[in-house]
């Protein structure tokens, strides 16, 4: 039997330290602490499908919490069931005791876990949705106060007509009018597309 250990974080900038701690204070080897970072919406995830891959009869995997696993309801019920039905993993969600499938393995305790499992599920996928929705509103409100989000436009030089119409003549290449305007040849063509569409 091997003792694994799965951590998740939304982000790059999500710092995962917490879950890493808890898990070597497990004593579990770091080559069998398996880190993502990435959204919780599915499980199309690089290291936990090496760690799936790994996972044998009889091993044990350790979670933080529930929504580390994912914020997929019915993803979350699919997968919790093929490790501990199909594949024979006992887990154990760290910050729910009653999530342990070492113990209590009669009926009741099955029951207990599965409603528990139902129920955090639930709430893992409510508070994404959530957060989505709130994201949504942030954006529209800002939109309706003329706020711009994202990067900032580039702005472009005064001479940028004179550079296409000299470009188009013949007269300069498009690497000099690249350099002189300051602007990759992506953001070029799309400003010209841009200039093209206002003289219409």
């Amino acid at each position: 039997m091997k003792t694994y250990a799965y951590c998740r974080v939304s982000t790059t900038d999500q710092n995962e330290d917490r879950q890493i701690d808890t898990m070597n204070s497990l004593n579990i080897p770091q080559a069998q602490i398996f880190i993502d970072k990435q959204s919780g919406k599915d499980f199309e995830r690089p290291k936990w499908q090496s760690l799936v891959d790994k996972l044998e009869v009889g091993d044990l995997l350790y979670i933080h919490s529930i929504d580390r696993l994912g914020r997929n309801y019915e993803d979350i019920q699919k997968w919790w069931r093929i490790l501990t039905k199909e594949k024979g993993v006992d887990i154990i969600v760290i910050d729910m005791p009653l999530l342990d499938t070492c113990r209590d393995k009669d009926l009741l305790g099955t029951l207990i876990a599965d409603l528990v499992l139902n129920l955090l599920s639930y709430v893992a996928q409510n508070e994404r949705e959530s957060i989505r929705r709130r994201q949504a509103e942030g954006i529209e409100a800002a939109k309706i106060r003329g706020v711009h989000l994202g990067r900032p436009v580039k702005r472009l030089p005064k001479n940028f007509i004179k550079l296409v119409n000299d470009w188009e003549c013949g007269n300069i290449s498009i690497e000099e009018v690249l350099e002189k305007a300051k602007v990759t040849k992506s953001t070029f063509y799309r400003r010209l597309k841009e200039l093209r569409e206002l003289e219409e």
